[in-house]
């Protein structure tokens, strides 16, 4: 079984990197991996609703590492691969996030309540981020707090919203203050809502399109969106994170940002009114986060860019994670970083973000 799990994943210990990988910091922590939620998850729920919800599947112990569904084998998993605690997102129910209110509400609860039990297993190291439905702002912040209260970590909204409630609208303002009140953490992780991935299956080229200029596109939109708005002029406190997007794109699109800014904000006919009243690169800095997994280039850009705003995630269990490689794996991507640099992107920065008692 694991050899075949071994093979399925894109990642294989290379050798030379082996040896350097032993001069990494010995604490990491993933800042984004995954649950495999059980199929009988929604079985409490009426059959009209729970018809609406995308399928949860089983998958054979041959093809998935079974620790996504049993944090005991979870558990033994990352002391193979030598990772102290994993930050938790949901597999299945991202979908979930394009679904009707009165299907995502429900079907969110149960999540959540199933989360907080699997986590519980070992509180020091399994951390999960609840999933919000945000259709109403007042159930969402009930649910937040609710979810704090069971011990979970942060709250997970849709990337993609409905149309009907973009990001830049004022429907999310008490969210915002609510989530800065309680330091929680708002969280936008790829495939969530109304993203590329509702509605046929793309095919070819289109569905390269998909995986890269859509899901790259809807990121920056939703860091557009909540710099330019002045969410964090009106909410100092409030901590963001960017969930597996990726890092490369970043310290070009915000360079583009400040040049725009500085350009358009000078006195004169050109000079146009802002939300905001400082530079893009100051505001990501002080409240956004961001994980990267497989990014070379954006390892490259941590030299000078972003160490304190960065995390690495394994994204175990799913196809494309880095387990059980993930230090030989981060060997190539940042084993020429100095050793503060590293810490603080392999455990430090989530550490402090979430406040973990590891």
């Amino acid at each position: 079984m694991a050899i075949a799990i071994e093979e399925m994943s894109a990642r294989t210990a290379d050798a030379k990197y082996v040896e350097k990988a032993k001069s990494l910091p010995s604490l990491i922590v993933s800042a984004d991996s995954h649950v495999d939620e059980p199929i009988t998850l929604w079985d409490s729920m009426p059959a009209n609703l729970r018809e609406q919800l995308p399928q949860l599947m089983s998958y054979p112990p041959d093809k998935r590492p079974q620790g996504g569904l049993d944090p005991k084998q979870r558990l033994l998993d990352m002391d193979r691969d030598g990772v102290a605690a994993e930050v938790l997102y949901p597999t299945v129910t991202l979908r979930a996030f394009a679904t009707k209110k009165e299907v995502q509400e429900p079907a969110f609860r149960l999540y959540n309540d199933w989360l907080a039990e699997y986590c519980a297993t070992a509180p020091k190291r399994l951390f999960g981020v609840p999933c919000l439905a945000v259709y109403d702002i007042d159930v969402a912040i009930k649910e937040l707090h609710r979810c704090l209260d069971m011990g979970l970590i942060g709250g997970l909204i849709w990337q993609v919203p409905h149309p009907d409630l973009p990001i830049l609208s004022g429907h999310y303002e008490k969210l915002w203050a609510a989530a800065a009140e309680a330091g929680a953490v708002m969280n936008f992780h790829i495939l969530s809502g109304f993203n590329y991935k509702v509605g046929p299956t793309a095919k070819g080229m289109e569905k390269i399109r998909g995986s890269v200029n859509i899901k790259t596109q809807d990121a920056v939109t939703t860091v557009y969106d909540l710099i330019w708005s002045g969410v964090f002029n009106r909410h100092p406190k409030l901590k963001v994170e960017i969930v597996e997007s990726e890092i490369g794109w970043l310290p070009f699109v915000i360079q583009q940002w400040d040049y725009y800014y500085k350009r358009f904000s000078k006195p004169g006919p050109a000079q146009e009114k802002f939300e905001i009243d400082r530079l893009p690169s100051e505001i990501f800095s002080e409240h956004f986060y961001a994980t990267f997994m497989d990014d070379f280039v954006g390892a490259q850009a941590l030299k000078y860019w972003g160490d304190k705003n960065c995390m690495w995630s394994s994204d175990y269990p799913h196809a494309n994670m880095t387990w059980p490689n993930s230090r030989t794996f981060l060997a190539k991507q940042i084993g020429d970083l100095d050793p503060a640099r590293q810490k603080s992107l392999l455990s430090q920065n989530v550490i402090d973000l979430y406040k973990l008692k590891l």
